[in-house]
């Protein structure tokens, strides 16, 4: 009995991950429908998805097969063809062609989920260490902190004013014990 109600729970909670899977249809047009909003839609509103982080499910119309990857290496490939600066350089393509059928592919699978999970996570503090060290070796920050520096020193040796930056009142005190 113990075991039916697992299967009905774990049944319910699939059910559950699922209506919150958005699921896009891919038809042999190569257009892709949208069943959660009955509408077409095109590689940027799926690339809109996964910049939102809203999990969804690329499936094919006759078949039911995953394209989910496909699609997602479809808009790799566009953006890597738009010229903005590539993740997926030559050398960077060709090192994991080399993996595919390699003993180590699976452990490489998992280094570069790693890898990127964990970029992820730093990326606030590393973004922030990128702009302290611009800001160091911006030209006018560097100008501006010698310029502090220049009017502190000369602040040190104007006439009638002590170390401390107070103005002597009378500068023949200093001379009497």
């Amino acid at each position: 009995m113990t075991d039916q109600n697992d299967d009905q729970a774990n049944s319910k909670a699939s059910n559950e991950r699922d209506s919150s899977l958005r699921i896009l249809r891919k038809y042999t047009n190569r257009r892709l429908y949208d069943t959660s909003r009955s509408c077409y839609v095109t590689l940027d509103d799926v690339k809109q998805l996964v910049l939102s982080g809203e999990a969804f499910k690329v499936e094919d119309s006759k078949t039911g097969n995953d394209l989910t990857r496909n699609i997602l290496l479809q808009i790799i490939s566009e953006q890597e063809a738009l010229g903005h600066g590539t993740l997926l350089t030559n050398q960077v393509l060709q090192q994991l062609i080399r993996f595919y059928g390699d003993s180590m592919q699976g452990m490489m699978s998992q280094y570069l989920e790693q890898s990127i999970a964990s970029f992820l996570e730093h990326q606030d503090r590393i973004r922030d260490q990128m702009q302290t060290m611009m800001g160091a070796a911006n030209p006018l920050t560097m100008m501006n902190r010698i310029a502090d520096q220049n009017m502190q020193m000369w602040g040190m040796f104007k006439p009638g004013e002590n170390p401390e930056g107070t103005v002597d009142d009378d500068p023949d005190t200093k001379n009497k014990p």
